[in-house]
């Protein structure tokens, strides 16, 4: 199953038989207190910054987020796609938990883009599906509702799976949903990451869409965080995980993402590891 997303320029192709497909995280204010700071003061050039960073580290999508508390967050979110658009051609995720932000983005945003996100509550079901047809985006899916995020693997996957029904009910083609499983803390629960990719496979196996994570997560707590990253990455890979949103630009992690790509016969000649390689060791080119 393959999802497409697109600027005017770029297509972007995420499918189980594709290479791994970035999606760039470091535009969101999230624990970053200088993109917050500049994000208010509606200051463009270090966005345009971050995004150009990203994408030349190896970022596929970028993702979008300019949520600041107090601020107009749907007129901020229009003057950044803007300005990143000025200076990169990749498609854009619009990450906004306020539907009338999305509607935002979705006006002025040229090609098919991705919606972060939806998840299943009913009044999220309502208020952002229908923007997602309407506007023949992608969307992606997160596996929590009402009661909140489940632990058990089960409950993931029904949510999954009532989402994309949802979504074909409304004329979203189950491949434009995304689904992100959420991965939670092992340090507060060490369960957690094999929860997550348990239910990486069953909803591959099930509903066979594409999914994405936030491996970042997972570490959240514990020393020696970039290494638990790579590793949870490299395992969800294997068990479904086609699109992760991550930070391109640490080495490592691109590393392991390139080499789970080579390792399982996606990356020809292991010419796009081996570029990427150069590319940080111009020394030993």
């Amino acid at each position: 199953m393959q999802t497409r997303v697109s600027s005017e320029t770029q297509e972007v192709i995420i499918g189980p038989d594709q290479p791994v497909v970035i999606i760039g995280e470091r535009i969101n204010p999230t624990g970053r207190k200088k993109l917050a700071e500049v994000l208010e003061r509606k200051d463009m050039g270090y966005v345009q910054q971050e995004a150009l960073k990203q994408v030349q580290a190896g970022a596929h999508i970028l993702d979008v987020n300019v949520g600041i508390s107090g601020a107009d967050e749907s007129a901020i979110m229009v003057e950044a796609i803007q300005a990143i658009r000025e200076v990169v051609g990749v498609p854009l995720c619009i990450d906004s938990a306020d539907p009338k932000v999305l509607a935002a983005g979705l006006q002025v945003y040229k090609g098919k883009v991705l919606v972060n996100s939806v998840n299943g509550e009913e009044a999220k079901l309502k208020e952002v599906l229908p923007l997602v047809a309407e506007y023949k985006a992608a969307v992606v899916a997160l596996t929590m509702d009402d009661k909140g995020i489940p632990t058990d693997v089960s409950t993931r996957v029904a949510i999954a799976e009532k989402i994309v029904n949802e979504a074909v009910k409304l004329g979203i083609p189950a491949e434009d949903v995304i689904v992100d499983p959420l991965a939670m803390s092992v340090a507060s629960d060490d369960q957690a990451g094999l929860g997550a990719l348990r239910a990486l496979a069953e909803i591959r196996d099930k509903l066979g869409v594409n999914q994405t994570i936030g491996a970042s997560n997972v570490s959240y707590g514990l020393p020696e965080r970039r290494a638990v990253n790579c590793v949870f990455l490299a395992m969800a890979v294997l068990n479904g995980l086609t699109c992760p949103i991550t930070d391109p630009t640490v080495w490592p992690v691109r590393r392991t993402l390139l080499l789970a790509d080579l390792l399982q016969g996606k990356d020809e000649f292991a010419m796009n590891f081996i570029s990427a390689y150069r590319e940080q060791n111009p020394d030993e080119a």
